[in-house]
Protein backbone atom coordinates (compact mmCIF):
# COMPACT_ATOMS: atom_id res chain seq x y z
CA UNK A 1 0.00 0.00 0.00
CA UNK A 2 1.23 3.27 -0.99
CA UNK A 3 2.28 5.65 1.75
CA UNK A 4 0.04 9.16 1.51
CA UNK A 5 1.49 12.01 0.39
CA UNK A 6 0.57 14.98 2.48
CA UNK A 7 -1.24 18.11 0.74
CA UNK A 8 1.81 20.16 0.90
CA UNK A 9 4.30 18.13 -0.23
CA UNK A 10 2.03 16.38 -3.54
CA UNK A 11 1.92 17.77 -6.71
CA UNK A 12 3.45 21.01 -7.49
CA UNK A 13 4.05 21.39 -3.57
CA UNK A 14 6.76 18.80 -3.69
CA UNK A 15 10.47 20.46 -3.12
CA UNK A 16 12.88 20.62 -5.94
CA UNK A 17 16.84 18.82 -4.71
CA UNK A 18 18.45 21.25 -6.34
CA UNK A 19 20.00 24.73 -6.74
CA UNK A 20 20.44 25.85 -10.56
CA UNK A 21 21.38 28.95 -12.26
CA UNK A 22 20.39 28.92 -16.31
CA UNK A 23 18.77 30.31 -19.29
CA UNK A 24 15.49 30.39 -20.16
CA UNK A 25 14.13 27.95 -22.71
CA UNK A 26 11.67 30.02 -24.58
CA UNK A 27 9.82 33.19 -24.69
CA UNK A 28 6.10 32.68 -26.11
CA UNK A 29 4.85 36.77 -26.60
CA UNK A 30 7.04 39.61 -26.20
CA UNK A 31 8.60 40.88 -23.04
CA UNK A 32 8.24 44.46 -22.37
CA UNK A 33 10.97 46.06 -23.22
CA UNK A 34 10.82 48.90 -20.20
CA UNK A 35 10.62 45.22 -17.90
CA UNK A 36 14.42 45.53 -16.39
CA UNK A 37 14.85 44.22 -12.95
CA UNK A 38 14.40 41.26 -11.47
CA UNK A 39 10.87 38.85 -10.09
CA UNK A 40 11.52 37.36 -7.28
CA UNK A 41 9.50 34.49 -5.14
CA UNK A 42 10.50 33.30 -2.36
CA UNK A 43 8.66 29.39 -0.53
CA UNK A 44 9.16 26.80 1.50
CA UNK A 45 11.38 23.77 0.17
CA UNK A 46 12.29 21.36 2.96
CA UNK A 47 16.22 20.22 2.32
CA UNK A 48 15.59 16.84 3.33
CA UNK A 49 12.25 16.44 1.10
CA UNK A 50 10.06 16.00 4.38
CA UNK A 51 8.33 18.59 6.67
CA UNK A 52 5.42 18.47 8.97
CA UNK A 53 3.72 21.51 7.40
CA UNK A 54 4.17 23.68 4.34
CA UNK A 55 5.42 26.64 7.40
CA UNK A 56 8.54 24.61 8.43
CA UNK A 57 10.19 24.04 5.10
CA UNK A 58 13.62 25.62 4.22
CA UNK A 59 13.02 28.98 1.96
CA UNK A 60 14.42 29.06 -1.43
CA UNK A 61 14.04 32.34 -3.20
CA UNK A 62 13.66 31.63 -7.00
CA UNK A 63 14.19 34.73 -9.36
CA UNK A 64 14.18 35.44 -13.02
CA UNK A 65 16.15 38.41 -14.79
CA UNK A 66 15.14 40.63 -17.85
CA UNK A 67 16.69 43.40 -19.14
CA UNK A 68 15.76 45.33 -22.19
CA UNK A 69 13.17 42.86 -23.21
CA UNK A 70 15.14 39.63 -22.98
CA UNK A 71 15.20 36.97 -20.27
CA UNK A 72 18.65 36.72 -18.90
CA UNK A 73 18.90 34.07 -16.30
CA UNK A 74 16.72 31.72 -14.08
CA UNK A 75 18.38 30.94 -10.52
CA UNK A 76 16.97 29.36 -7.68
CA UNK A 77 18.91 29.65 -3.86
CA UNK A 78 18.57 28.75 -0.63
CA UNK A 79 18.41 30.96 2.39
CA UNK A 80 21.56 29.64 4.49
CA UNK A 81 19.74 29.97 7.95
CA UNK A 82 21.09 27.43 10.88
CA UNK A 83 17.63 25.41 9.94
CA UNK A 84 19.69 25.31 6.58
CA UNK A 85 22.66 24.53 8.25
CA UNK A 86 20.96 21.52 10.43
CA UNK A 87 18.79 19.49 8.02
CA UNK A 88 16.21 17.81 9.56
CA UNK A 89 16.95 19.18 13.15
CA UNK A 90 14.61 20.81 15.30
CA UNK A 91 14.12 24.12 15.33
CA UNK A 92 12.81 24.61 18.75
CA UNK A 93 15.87 22.74 20.31
CA UNK A 94 18.49 24.95 17.65
CA UNK A 95 16.67 28.21 18.65
CA UNK A 96 16.29 27.48 22.71
CA UNK A 97 18.72 28.35 24.99
CA UNK A 98 17.65 26.17 28.39
CA UNK A 99 20.50 27.74 30.59
CA UNK A 100 19.74 31.48 29.53
CA UNK A 101 15.48 30.92 28.42
CA UNK A 102 16.62 33.12 25.66
CA UNK A 103 15.63 32.49 22.15
CA UNK A 104 17.82 32.76 18.84
CA UNK A 105 15.82 34.49 16.50
CA UNK A 106 18.28 33.61 13.89
CA UNK A 107 16.48 30.05 13.45
CA UNK A 108 14.48 30.72 10.60
CA UNK A 109 12.96 29.34 7.71
CA UNK A 110 12.88 33.07 5.80
CA UNK A 111 10.82 30.97 3.68
CA UNK A 112 8.02 33.48 3.15
CA UNK A 113 7.94 36.89 1.41
CA UNK A 114 11.00 38.83 -0.02
CA UNK A 115 10.82 42.88 0.70
CA UNK A 116 13.45 45.44 -0.86
CA UNK A 117 14.46 48.58 2.10
CA UNK A 118 17.03 50.78 2.10
CA UNK A 119 19.20 49.15 -0.17
CA UNK A 120 18.68 45.66 1.29
CA UNK A 121 16.85 42.39 0.03
CA UNK A 122 15.08 41.01 2.75
CA UNK A 123 14.13 37.48 2.86
CA UNK A 124 11.45 37.03 5.69
CA UNK A 125 9.60 35.11 7.82
CA UNK A 126 7.73 35.60 11.01
CA UNK A 127 8.93 33.53 13.40
CA UNK A 128 12.75 35.10 13.31
CA UNK A 129 14.86 37.57 11.89
CA UNK A 130 15.04 38.89 8.39
CA UNK A 131 17.86 37.68 6.37
CA UNK A 132 19.87 39.86 4.02
CA UNK A 133 19.97 37.98 0.44
CA UNK A 134 22.29 39.47 -2.20
CA UNK A 135 21.01 40.09 -5.98
CA UNK A 136 22.57 37.07 -7.00
CA UNK A 137 20.47 35.04 -3.99
CA UNK A 138 23.69 34.76 -2.43
CA UNK A 139 22.80 34.66 1.69
CA UNK A 140 24.53 37.70 3.53
CA UNK A 141 22.97 37.02 6.78
CA UNK A 142 20.53 37.89 9.59
CA UNK A 143 19.62 41.63 9.53
CA UNK A 144 18.55 43.10 12.71
CA UNK A 145 18.83 47.24 11.99
CA UNK A 146 22.09 47.26 14.09
CA UNK A 147 21.01 45.35 17.09
CA UNK A 148 17.48 47.32 17.67
CA UNK A 149 15.09 44.56 16.73
CA UNK A 150 14.73 42.41 19.48
CA UNK A 151 11.93 40.15 18.05
CA UNK A 152 10.93 38.27 15.41
CA UNK A 153 9.64 40.14 12.45
CA UNK A 154 6.45 40.05 10.51
CA UNK A 155 6.98 38.60 6.71
CA UNK A 156 4.47 41.37 5.51
CA UNK A 157 6.19 44.71 6.54
CA UNK A 158 4.49 47.80 4.69
CA UNK A 159 6.77 50.32 2.70
CA UNK A 160 4.64 53.78 2.64
CA UNK A 161 4.91 54.83 -0.73
CA UNK A 162 4.68 58.88 0.68
CA UNK A 163 7.32 58.69 3.55
CA UNK A 164 9.10 55.40 2.29
CA UNK A 165 9.09 54.51 6.02
CA UNK A 166 8.89 50.58 6.67
CA UNK A 167 5.77 49.88 9.13
CA UNK A 168 6.32 46.44 10.85
CA UNK A 169 5.84 44.48 14.06
CA UNK A 170 6.92 41.36 15.63
CA UNK A 171 4.66 38.69 17.79
CA UNK A 172 6.76 36.01 20.17
CA UNK A 173 5.20 33.68 22.70
CA UNK A 174 6.34 35.53 26.31
CA UNK A 175 5.64 38.83 26.67
CA UNK A 176 5.82 41.25 25.29
CA UNK A 177 3.76 39.38 22.78
CA UNK A 178 3.27 42.38 20.42
CA UNK A 179 5.85 45.09 19.35
CA UNK A 180 5.46 47.90 16.97
CA UNK A 181 8.24 49.51 15.04
CA UNK A 182 9.02 52.30 12.45
CA UNK A 183 11.99 52.21 10.23
CA UNK A 184 13.14 54.98 8.47
CA UNK A 185 13.43 55.56 4.60
CA UNK A 186 17.40 54.98 4.94
CA UNK A 187 16.50 51.82 7.44
CA UNK A 188 16.82 53.14 10.90
CA UNK A 189 14.57 51.98 13.65
CA UNK A 190 13.08 55.15 14.70
CA UNK A 191 10.27 54.27 16.77
CA UNK A 192 9.68 50.94 18.80
CA UNK A 193 6.64 50.05 21.48
CA UNK A 194 4.72 47.22 22.84
CA UNK A 195 1.16 46.53 22.52
CA UNK A 196 -0.46 44.96 24.85
CA UNK A 197 -2.85 41.99 23.92
CA UNK A 198 -3.49 39.52 26.47
CA UNK A 199 -1.74 36.21 25.09
CA UNK A 200 0.18 35.08 21.99
CA UNK A 201 -2.07 34.53 18.91
CA UNK A 202 -0.79 33.95 15.18
CA UNK A 203 -0.95 37.52 13.66
CA UNK A 204 0.30 36.55 10.16
CA UNK A 205 -0.60 39.94 8.21
CA UNK A 206 -1.64 43.60 9.02
CA UNK A 207 -2.28 47.10 7.39
CA UNK A 208 -1.84 50.43 7.54
CA UNK A 209 -3.21 53.62 6.29
CA UNK A 210 -1.55 57.21 5.78
CA UNK A 211 -1.47 57.99 9.56
CA UNK A 212 -2.65 54.53 11.26
CA UNK A 213 -1.30 51.02 11.33
CA UNK A 214 -4.12 48.06 12.16
CA UNK A 215 -3.42 45.14 13.75
CA UNK A 216 -5.45 42.12 14.00
CA UNK A 217 -5.79 40.12 16.69
CA UNK A 218 -7.90 37.03 16.13
CA UNK A 219 -8.36 33.32 17.86
CA UNK A 220 -5.14 31.26 16.55
CA UNK A 221 -3.85 31.29 20.16
CA UNK A 222 -0.88 29.37 21.40
CA UNK A 223 -0.93 26.24 23.17
CA UNK A 224 2.05 25.85 25.02
CA UNK A 225 1.14 22.92 26.71
CA UNK A 226 -0.22 21.06 23.06
CA UNK A 227 3.29 22.27 21.59
CA UNK A 228 5.15 20.58 24.62
CA UNK A 229 3.58 16.96 23.97
CA UNK A 230 4.81 17.22 20.25
CA UNK A 231 1.39 18.60 18.84
CA UNK A 232 1.00 21.55 16.59
CA UNK A 233 2.02 25.07 18.34
CA UNK A 234 -1.17 26.59 17.38
CA UNK A 235 -5.35 26.01 17.79
CA UNK A 236 -8.61 27.66 17.23
CA UNK A 237 -9.85 29.27 20.39
CA UNK A 238 -13.45 29.75 20.19
CA UNK A 239 -13.52 32.53 23.36
CA UNK A 240 -11.13 34.24 22.30
CA UNK A 241 -12.92 37.64 20.91
CA UNK A 242 -11.75 38.66 17.35
CA UNK A 243 -10.74 42.44 17.11
CA UNK A 244 -9.19 44.90 14.98
CA UNK A 245 -6.50 47.46 16.56
CA UNK A 246 -5.87 51.33 15.67
CA UNK A 247 -2.78 52.73 16.54
CA UNK A 248 -1.53 55.68 15.25
CA UNK A 249 1.72 55.36 13.28
CA UNK A 250 3.88 57.76 15.32
CA UNK A 251 1.87 57.10 18.59
CA UNK A 252 3.73 57.94 21.52
CA UNK A 253 4.80 54.66 24.03
CA UNK A 254 1.52 55.70 26.44
CA UNK A 255 -0.67 56.11 23.24
CA UNK A 256 -3.99 53.10 23.71
CA UNK A 257 -4.74 51.52 20.76
CA UNK A 258 -8.34 51.46 20.02
CA UNK A 259 -10.26 48.11 19.31
CA UNK A 260 -12.87 47.07 17.43
CA UNK A 261 -14.80 44.10 17.61
CA UNK A 262 -15.00 41.68 14.64
CA UNK A 263 -17.48 38.89 13.75
CA UNK A 264 -15.10 35.77 14.28
CA UNK A 265 -12.79 34.72 11.85
CA UNK A 266 -9.13 34.86 10.77
CA UNK A 267 -7.42 36.76 8.12
CA UNK A 268 -3.87 35.45 6.59
CA UNK A 269 -3.81 38.61 4.49
CA UNK A 270 -4.83 42.29 4.11
CA UNK A 271 -5.27 43.66 0.40
CA UNK A 272 -5.26 47.20 2.12
CA UNK A 273 -6.21 49.79 4.06
CA UNK A 274 -7.84 53.84 4.06
CA UNK A 275 -8.91 56.35 5.81
CA UNK A 276 -12.03 58.33 4.42
CA UNK A 277 -11.55 62.14 3.67
CA UNK A 278 -12.99 63.43 6.59
CA UNK A 279 -10.84 60.76 8.54
CA UNK A 280 -13.60 59.15 10.72
CA UNK A 281 -13.40 55.88 9.07
CA UNK A 282 -11.37 53.36 8.41
CA UNK A 283 -11.51 50.77 5.49
CA UNK A 284 -10.05 47.44 5.57
CA UNK A 285 -9.86 44.74 2.91
CA UNK A 286 -8.47 41.28 2.65
CA UNK A 287 -8.96 37.60 2.73
CA UNK A 288 -11.06 35.78 5.63
CA UNK A 289 -11.39 32.87 6.04
CA UNK A 290 -14.81 31.98 9.29
CA UNK A 291 -12.65 29.74 10.88
CA UNK A 292 -9.15 27.97 11.02
CA UNK A 293 -7.20 24.59 12.62
CA UNK A 294 -10.55 24.09 14.49
CA UNK A 295 -9.57 20.19 15.16
CA UNK A 296 -5.72 20.38 14.54
CA UNK A 297 -3.70 21.33 12.53
CA UNK A 298 -4.63 19.51 9.39
CA UNK A 299 -8.00 20.77 9.89
CA UNK A 300 -8.80 22.76 6.90
CA UNK A 301 -12.79 23.04 7.16
CA UNK A 302 -13.94 26.19 5.99
CA UNK A 303 -10.41 27.66 5.01
CA UNK A 304 -11.52 28.81 1.82
CA UNK A 305 -10.68 32.16 1.85
CA UNK A 306 -12.95 35.35 0.44
CA UNK A 307 -12.40 38.65 -0.21
CA UNK A 308 -14.02 40.94 2.55
CA UNK A 309 -14.32 44.41 3.60
CA UNK A 310 -14.33 45.62 7.18
CA UNK A 311 -15.69 49.48 7.98
CA UNK A 312 -14.48 50.68 11.15
CA UNK A 313 -16.18 54.01 12.82
CA UNK A 314 -13.76 55.67 14.27
CA UNK A 315 -16.60 58.13 15.94
CA UNK A 316 -19.02 55.16 17.39
CA UNK A 317 -16.97 52.44 17.19
CA UNK A 318 -19.13 50.20 14.94
CA UNK A 319 -17.91 47.77 12.59
CA UNK A 320 -19.65 47.58 9.34
CA UNK A 321 -18.47 43.94 7.35
CA UNK A 322 -19.11 41.99 4.45
CA UNK A 323 -17.96 39.54 1.29
CA UNK A 324 -17.15 41.33 -1.46
CA UNK A 325 -17.65 38.16 -3.26
CA UNK A 326 -17.73 34.23 -3.16
CA UNK A 327 -15.22 32.98 -5.53
CA UNK A 328 -12.50 31.10 -3.28
CA UNK A 329 -8.98 33.60 -3.29
CA UNK A 330 -5.97 34.67 -1.60
CA UNK A 331 -2.69 36.36 -2.23
CA UNK A 332 -4.04 39.71 -2.38
CA UNK A 333 -2.27 42.48 -3.67
CA UNK A 334 -2.54 46.25 -4.89
CA UNK A 335 0.12 48.56 -6.70
CA UNK A 336 2.56 49.79 -4.09
CA UNK A 337 1.92 53.21 -4.68
CA UNK A 338 -1.54 52.67 -3.69
CA UNK A 339 -0.67 51.00 0.02
CA UNK A 340 -2.87 52.78 2.93
CA UNK A 341 -4.44 55.18 0.26
CA UNK A 342 -7.92 54.72 -1.37
CA UNK A 343 -7.28 52.56 -4.29
CA UNK A 344 -9.45 51.03 -6.64
CA UNK A 345 -8.28 48.03 -8.20
CA UNK A 346 -6.75 45.06 -5.88
CA UNK A 347 -5.64 41.64 -7.36
CA UNK A 348 -5.60 37.83 -6.04
CA UNK A 349 -5.80 34.50 -7.05
CA UNK A 350 -8.15 31.88 -7.09
CA UNK A 351 -7.57 29.19 -4.17
CA UNK A 352 -8.27 25.92 -3.79
CA UNK A 353 -6.95 23.02 -1.27
CA UNK A 354 -6.99 20.44 -3.85
CA UNK A 355 -2.94 18.97 -4.52
CA UNK A 356 -3.55 19.08 -8.01
CA UNK A 357 -6.40 21.91 -9.17
CA UNK A 358 -7.94 22.14 -12.54
CA UNK A 359 -6.16 25.24 -13.83
CA UNK A 360 -5.49 28.83 -11.87
CA UNK A 361 -7.13 32.14 -12.52
CA UNK A 362 -6.03 35.76 -11.56
CA UNK A 363 -8.93 38.36 -10.39
CA UNK A 364 -8.60 42.23 -10.78
CA UNK A 365 -11.53 43.62 -8.29
CA UNK A 366 -12.86 47.26 -9.46
CA UNK A 367 -13.58 48.21 -5.99
CA UNK A 368 -15.65 51.58 -6.70
CA UNK A 369 -18.38 49.46 -8.46
CA UNK A 370 -19.23 46.98 -5.59
CA UNK A 371 -16.21 44.50 -5.65
CA UNK A 372 -16.93 43.39 -9.62
CA UNK A 373 -14.21 41.26 -11.02
CA UNK A 374 -12.47 40.47 -14.20
CA UNK A 375 -10.32 36.85 -14.39
CA UNK A 376 -7.71 35.96 -16.22
CA UNK A 377 -8.26 31.98 -16.60
CA UNK A 378 -4.63 30.12 -17.80
CA UNK A 379 -5.02 26.85 -19.26
CA UNK A 380 -6.36 23.70 -18.14
CA UNK A 381 -3.41 21.89 -16.19
CA UNK A 382 -1.89 25.53 -15.60
CA UNK A 383 -1.71 26.52 -12.18
CA UNK A 384 0.20 29.77 -10.35
CA UNK A 385 0.27 31.49 -7.36
CA UNK A 386 0.65 35.47 -6.37
CA UNK A 387 0.30 37.59 -9.17
CA UNK A 388 2.32 40.91 -8.32
CA UNK A 389 1.31 44.26 -9.90
CA UNK A 390 4.15 46.46 -11.79
CA UNK A 391 3.41 49.75 -12.85
CA UNK A 392 4.03 51.19 -16.55
CA UNK A 393 6.38 54.46 -15.60
CA UNK A 394 3.87 57.14 -15.14
CA UNK A 395 0.39 55.67 -16.08
CA UNK A 396 -2.40 55.06 -13.77
CA UNK A 397 -3.49 52.54 -10.98
CA UNK A 398 -4.49 49.99 -12.89
CA UNK A 399 -1.73 50.98 -16.09
CA UNK A 400 0.57 47.57 -15.74
CA UNK A 401 1.82 44.40 -15.57
CA UNK A 402 1.00 41.12 -13.37
CA UNK A 403 3.79 38.44 -12.88
CA UNK A 404 3.70 35.71 -11.41
CA UNK A 405 4.95 32.06 -11.77
CA UNK A 406 2.67 29.17 -13.61
CA UNK A 407 3.29 25.55 -13.59
CA UNK A 408 2.53 23.26 -16.45
CA UNK A 409 2.00 19.92 -14.68
CA UNK A 410 1.33 18.38 -18.15
CA UNK A 411 5.09 19.15 -19.32
CA UNK A 412 6.53 19.23 -15.63
CA UNK A 413 7.87 22.62 -16.22
CA UNK A 414 7.23 26.17 -15.11
CA UNK A 415 6.70 29.51 -16.28
CA UNK A 416 7.48 33.34 -15.95
CA UNK A 417 3.80 34.88 -16.65
CA UNK A 418 3.56 38.77 -17.67
CA UNK A 419 -0.42 39.97 -17.76
CA UNK A 420 -1.63 43.20 -18.78
CA UNK A 421 -3.87 43.99 -15.21
CA UNK A 422 -5.85 46.43 -17.40
CA UNK A 423 -7.22 43.54 -19.89
CA UNK A 424 -6.91 40.25 -18.02
CA UNK A 425 -9.05 38.33 -20.83
CA UNK A 426 -6.03 39.60 -23.81
CA UNK A 427 -3.99 36.57 -23.76
CA UNK A 428 -0.33 36.89 -21.80
CA UNK A 429 2.14 39.44 -22.91
CA UNK A 430 4.58 37.47 -22.54
CA UNK A 431 5.66 33.83 -20.96
CA UNK A 432 9.09 32.65 -19.93
CA UNK A 433 9.53 29.31 -20.12
CA UNK A 434 11.86 27.20 -17.86
CA UNK A 435 13.56 23.82 -18.29
CA UNK A 436 12.81 23.11 -14.44
CA UNK A 437 9.49 22.93 -12.19
CA UNK A 438 9.03 25.58 -9.52
CA UNK A 439 7.88 24.58 -6.53
CA UNK A 440 4.27 26.57 -5.24
CA UNK A 441 5.36 28.79 -2.46
CA UNK A 442 4.01 31.92 -1.05
CA UNK A 443 5.14 35.69 -1.76
CA UNK A 444 7.67 37.67 -3.76
CA UNK A 445 8.06 41.19 -5.72
CA UNK A 446 9.49 42.99 -8.95
CA UNK A 447 12.57 44.60 -7.58
CA UNK A 448 13.43 46.87 -10.71
CA UNK A 449 17.38 46.89 -11.79
CA UNK A 450 17.72 50.79 -10.47
CA UNK A 451 16.65 49.07 -6.92
CA UNK A 452 18.61 46.03 -7.08
CA UNK A 453 22.31 46.69 -6.81
CA UNK A 454 25.06 46.16 -4.73
CA UNK A 455 24.13 45.55 -0.98
CA UNK A 456 24.86 48.49 1.84
CA UNK A 457 27.52 47.21 4.14
CA UNK A 458 26.71 46.68 8.12
CA UNK A 459 23.85 44.80 9.50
Amino acid sequence: MSEIVPLHLAGNNAPVPEEVTLEPSKVVGEIPAELSGQFLRNGPNPRTGWSPHSFSGDGMVHAIALDGGRARWYRNRYVRTPLYEHPGQSRFALAFDRETGRIDYRVTTANTHLVTHAGRLLALEEGGFPYEVAPDLATIGAHTFDGALQTPMTAHPKTCPITGELLFFGYQLRPPYLTYYRASAAGEIVQMRAVDVPRATMMHDFAITRHHVIFMDLPVVFDAAQAAAGGPPWRWDEGHRARFGVLARTAVNDAPVRWFDVTSCYVWHTMNAYENPEGDTITVTGTRVPTLWRSGADDLEGALPVVYRWTLDLRSGAVAEAPLDDAPSEYPRVADSMLGLSHRYGYTTSFSLDAEPDRSQIYAYDLTSGGTRAAHRLPAGHTCGEAVFVPRAGTGENEGYLMTFAHDRGAGTSYLAILNAADLDAPPIAEVHLPVRIPAGFHGNWIPARASGPPRAGR
